[in-house]
């Protein structure tokens, strides 16, 4: 089966060992992250799959439109009205034309019986009420409701081909016609269709689909063909763009943390899953979050980690679980995942749509310095995360008890980098109250309850920003990460997909372990060198390229830098560059394990790309960019 080859190839020549090394860590001289697409602040707005699965219909999507509006969350930004699996009735044999199911989408009915279904008239109503309009597709030939959702009355009909109704093989023809054609603004692109349709399957012969060699393994990150389904999603994120030049529109990649995503996300659409479908049990809100948490330095401005749509409102984050509801709503907030609500809306207490209509957690989620939150204090029962706001004067900060017992904590000043000594004031953002401290202030916190307040107070680094207090100035171009690696650090829980306690237990499997850290180690160590600790920086693999966007607006990049005291003591050396557009700034000579270490400082004065790089002659030595900071 031919499958996208040349990209694929392609990719794979890049990505070979020995191909690799120099070119990927020689200096841009600009900013090289994805820019494309309208996701300046994560996308906010709401979805039907967690309301309805595949049980959608013009009503209850218009319904929730309208109480958007009504309700004045339209306002706050929650735009993005999009509908998800089940709006399909065929691809049409003769021309490869997409059919709606015009009995759950009437609009969508030509009043020429000859002519074309058509989206039109929906998104056309959408955007007349000052909102957005979003759709769902699959990468593959079929969607996730065709393995999944089987007695639901919404699946596609037809024949093999007309039940084919996923983007494979269709991808310019189906682009153009939902952003061209029919007027949608945001699309959802699931993965069903690359990993459940194998010709050997049961499914596949007894339902008589198109079968297709799975590219994804979700268990194996060896067995995944990761270059291919980049290639796909690659290809797609082409002709979305191709068929907005305008560029509003936005891109979501639905292949929940597999095929190494965490790696190429951000080069290829607007949001990326970086985990499997929540459930709306606190158990699982822990796993999805936990997936996106520790990426701060993977997202930035038009790229965000999905931790997958709220749930707010359902099982453990219902009416009845208000602590739960709130805690769901701070963390994603926090971590800038998109704010797309999964409820029905026609019927929302006054209690939930409080939580969705919170003006300060909405505020901090959608800033446009798109500093994703940084983790400052972990343990397995309290979580601290601190969140650099656009005027870089002002903290947002989480306090997340993820135990089941009350607990007593400490956030200090130096938590927020701000200094010590002097008021800093705090508002509590979920109950306006407002107060001040010093050094250090003490907050009782309810089992699975978390705290956010805004935080203001004199910097500790007055005359400038460390690079760990704003990952959105930040792109990892190269992390040194050559073989992918489950990581260790997401919750897991007891299977929600039916197997119970059968087997042992759900394992790691989302790639992304050693990957670039503000204010850590990439395998979760403190930062030090020769005995020297840090308590801001990078923590990053050697053989790793990072950018920085100054923008013009330092004098000086300074940092001390050495190969940390976690990594490797077989005396690999490793020597660290500075580059200022383009312009080698500096290096140190080779350093090794035990090396005390070393200054940097370097007039960055009209630079705005500032790019930072580790050379070894093999791979995944640890080493940190200590103190990092740009200063004026």
């Amino acid at each position: 089966m031919k499958r996208f080859t040349l990209a694929a190839a392609a990719i794979a020549l890049l990505l070979a060992p020995g191909a690799w090394a120099q070119d990927r860590l020689e200096p841009a001289g600009k900013w090289t992250a994805h820019q494309v697409g309208n996701a300046a602040t994560p996308p906010m707005g709401w979805n039907s799959w967690n309301a309805f699965r595949t049980e959608v219909d013009e009503a209850k999507v218009m319904g929730a439109a309208q109480k958007l509006v009504d309700t004045g969350l339209a306002k706050l930004g929650y735009r993005y009205v999009n509908i998800d699996d089940g709006w399909w009735l065929k691809r049409r044999k003769s021309d490869g034309r997409m059919v709606i199911r015009t009995q759950i989408f009437p609009s969508a009915q030509p009043k020429n019986k000859k002519a074309d279904t058509t989206f039109r008239p929906f998104t056309d109503k959408l955007h007349s009420m000052g909102l957005k309009a979003g759709i769902y597709s699959d990468a593959g030939y079929n969607a996730c409701s065709q393995a999944y959702d089987l007695h639901s009355p919404n699946l596609p009909e037809g024949d093999t081909a007309e039940r084919s109704v996923g983007l494979y093989g269709h991808v310019d023809q189906d682009i153009a016609l939902y952003f061209k054609e029919w007027g949608f603004d945001y699309i959802k692109v699931d993965a069903c269709g690359l990993n459940v349709y194998g010709p050997d399957r049961e499914i596949v012969a007894k339902y008589q689909y198109q079968p297709f060699s799975p590219l994804i393994d979700s268990l194996s990150i060896g067995r995944t063909k990761v270059d291919e389904v980049k290639a796909i999603y690659a290809d797609i994120g082409a002709a979305i763009a191709r068929h907005n030049p305008d560029g509003d529109y936005v891109f979501s990649i639905c292949n929940w943390g597999t095929s190494d995503v965490r790696s190429w996300g951000n080069d290829v659409g607007n949001l990326w899953r970086t985990s499997g479908d929540i459930t709306p049990t606190w158990s699982r809100m822990l796993h999805t979050f936990d997936s996106a948490a520790t990426r701060a330095l993977y997202a930035r401005p038009g790229a965000w980690n999905d931790p997958d749509m709220l749930f707010v409102g359902h099982g453990d984050f219902d009416a009845n679980h208000l602590t739960e509801a709130k805690s769901h709503f701070s963390l994603w907030a926090m971590i800038n995942a998109p704010l797309l609500i999964g409820y029905d809306l026609r019927d929302a207490p006054q209690s939930l749509i409080d939580i969705w209509g919170n003006a300060g957690l909405v505020r901090v989620n959608q800033d446009s310095g798109g500093n994703q939150a940084v983790l400052v204090h972990d343990t397995d029962d309290v979580q601290i995360f601190v969140k650099t706001l656009s005027d870089s004067n002002t903290k947002a900060v989480a306090v997340f008890n993820r135990g089941i017992a009350d607990a007593d904590i400490v956030v200090t000043a130096e938590h927020l980098k701000l200094a010590g000594g002097q008021e800093i004031k705090l508002t509590n953002l979920w109950t306006g109250e407002m107060t001040t401290f010093r050094d250090e202030s003490s907050f009782k916190v309810k089992a699975r309850e978390t705290l956010v307040f805004e935080a203001a107070g004199p910097r500790a680094l007055a005359n400038g920003l460390y690079l760990s207090e704003i990952p959105g100035r930040l792109h990892v171009a190269e992390d040194g990460i050559v073989t992918p690696k489950p990581d260790p650090t997401v919750h897991q829980m007891i299977s929600p997909w039916g197997a119970s306690t059968r087997g042992g237990g759900e394992r790691v499997s989302y790639a992304g372990w050693g990957g670039a850290q503000a204010d850590g180690t990439p395998f979760g160590q403190m930062l030090q060198v020769a005995g020297q600790k840090f308590g801001s920086g990078i923590g990053v693999l050697s053989n790793s390229r990072m950018e920085v966007k100054a923008g013009k607006a330092f004098t000086r990049f300074e940092a001390w830098v050495g190969v940390d005291d976690s990594g490797r003591t077989d005396g690999q050396r490793v020597t660290f560059i500075v580059y200022g557009d383009g312009r080698k700034l500096g290096e140190t000579g080779e350093l090794v394990y035990g090396t005390a270490a070393v200054p940097l400082s370097f007039d960055i004065t009209g630079v705005e790309v500032v790019e930072l790089v580790a050379k070894s002659a093999t791979e995944e030595q640890v080493v940190t960019w200590g103190d990092a900071r740009l200063t004026k």
